[in-house]
C-alpha cells in the first residue's frame, strides 16, 4: 500500500510503464511494462504474450478485511510460486515485480526484501525527491488517499492474485488455454473489483507485463528486407519507430524523476523577487488555485483551501 504512514525509507512509486520497465531492468528481467486502457480482446492482441497484469487501485478501509475481494477466489496456502507480505508502506510496486527464494514464509520474505538497500535505492531512484518538508511548522497532518498494487498472473493452469497485504495468494480458479486464456478470467475478476467502487470512479490503473517486442521486430525487419518484401518491411519500420520513440520518452521522463528541481525553483523565485513580481505571481497562483477548488467542489469533490 502507498500512503502517508511509516514507509521505512520506501517512497511512493508512480503507476507508469517507464518506471516499472526501469525497475525490471535493474532486477535483470528482460521484459517490459505497457499501459492498458482496456481489457477487450482487440486491445490485448497486440501485446501478446502477456505474463501478468499489475492493477493499481484506491485502497479503502474495507480492503483491510481479510475476507474482502474473495468472492471470486479463495486463499491457497500451498501456492507453488513466490509470494511475500508487504511489511512497510510504499513497497508494493517493487514487491509486484520481485522474485525471491521460496524457502521462507511470506512474512520473512517481505522483511528480507524490504531490508535490501540496493533494491530500496532502485525503487526510490525513480520517485520524486521529497526536498520540501513541512515538519516543524505546526501544521495539522492530513491523511492522503492510499493506493495499492496487486498482481494477476497464471500459475499452473489457474489465475492467481498476489496481494502482499493478504495472508496468502488468492486462487481465482482454472482457465481454458483456448481463446483468451487466463486474461479472460483476469478481466472478470478485475471488473468485479472495479464494480465495488462508486459508478464513474477513476482511481485505477492497469499495466501489462509482456515480452520486449524490439528483438522480434528487428528480426522480422531483417527477414523481410532480405526477401524483398518492402511493403511489409515498411510496416515493421513504423512499429520499430513507435517502440523506440516510447523508450526515448520513458528515458526522458525518468531523467526528470531523478532530477532535483529545487534549485531551479529557488532561482525562479529569486528572479521574480528581484524584479518585484513575486507578490503578483503569488496572488495569481492563489486565484488559479481558488478556481480549481471551486470547480472541484462544483463536481462534488473536496479540496483544502489552505
Amino acid at each position: 500500500m502507498s500512503g502517508d504512514d511509516d514507509s521505512s525509507g520506501w517512497q511512493l512509486t508512480e503507476s507508469d510503464p517507464g518506471v516499472f520497465t526501469e525497475l525490471l531492468k535493474t532486477l535483470g528481467v528482460p521484459l517490459i511494462m505497457d499501459d492498458l486502457y482496456s481489457l477487450d480482446p482487440e486491445s490485448l492482441s497486440s501485446l501478446k504474450p502477456l505474463h501478468a497484469l499489475i492493477f493499481l487501485f484506491k485502497w479503502l478501509p474495507s480492503s483491510s478485511d481479510e475476507t474482502s475481494n474473495l468472492s471470486t477466489g479463495q486463499y491457497d496456502p500451498e501456492f507453488p510460486g513466490f509470494f511475500a507480505h508487504q511489511v512497510v508502506n510504499n513497497a508494493c510496486a517493487t514487491l509486484a515485480l520481485t522474485s525471491f527464494t521460496n524457502e521462507m514464509d511470506p512474512q520473512t520474505r517481505g522483511m528480507v526484501i524490504t531490508s535490501v538497500d540496493w533494491l530500496r535505492e532502485a525503487h526510490n531512484s525513480l520517485s520524486p525527491p521529497s526536498a520540501i518538508s513541512m515538519d516543524g511548522l505546526g501544521l495539522p497532518r492530513k491523511s492522503e488517499d492510499a493506493y495499492h498494487f496487486v498482481v494477476y498472473l497464471p500459475v499452473m493452469g489457474a489465475l492467481y492474485e498476489l496481494d502482499g497485504l493478504k495472508e496468502y495468494p488468492v486462487k481465482h480458479g482454472a482457465y481454458e488455454d483456448k481463446g483468451e486464456g487466463w486474461v479472460k478470467t483476469a478481466r472478470e475478476v478485475i471488473e468485479a473489483r472495479i464494480a465495488t467502487y462508486p459508478v464513474g470512479a477513476l482511481e485505477f490503473s492497469l499495466l501489462a507485463l509482456r515480452d520486449d517486442p524490439l528483438p522480434t521486430l528487428q528480426s522480422q525487419l531483417h527477414q523481410l528486407q532480405s526477401t524483398g518484401h518492402s511493403a511489409e518491411a515498411a510496416e515493421v519500420v513504423v512499429k520499430l519507430a513507435n517502440e523506440n520513440s516510447k523508450r526515448e520518452r520513458w528515458a526522458f521522463e525518468n531523467s526528470l524523476r531523478r532530477h532535483n528541481h529545487v534549485g531551479l525553483v529557488h532561482a525562479l523565485l529569486s528572479v521574480l523577487a528581484k524584479s518585484g513580481r513575486l507578490m503578483q505571481a503569488q496572488e495569481g497562483a492563489k486565484r488559479i488555485m481558488q478556481d480549481r477548488i471551486e470547480k472541484r467542489k462544483a463536481k462534488g469533490g473536496d479540496m483544502d483551501e489552505d
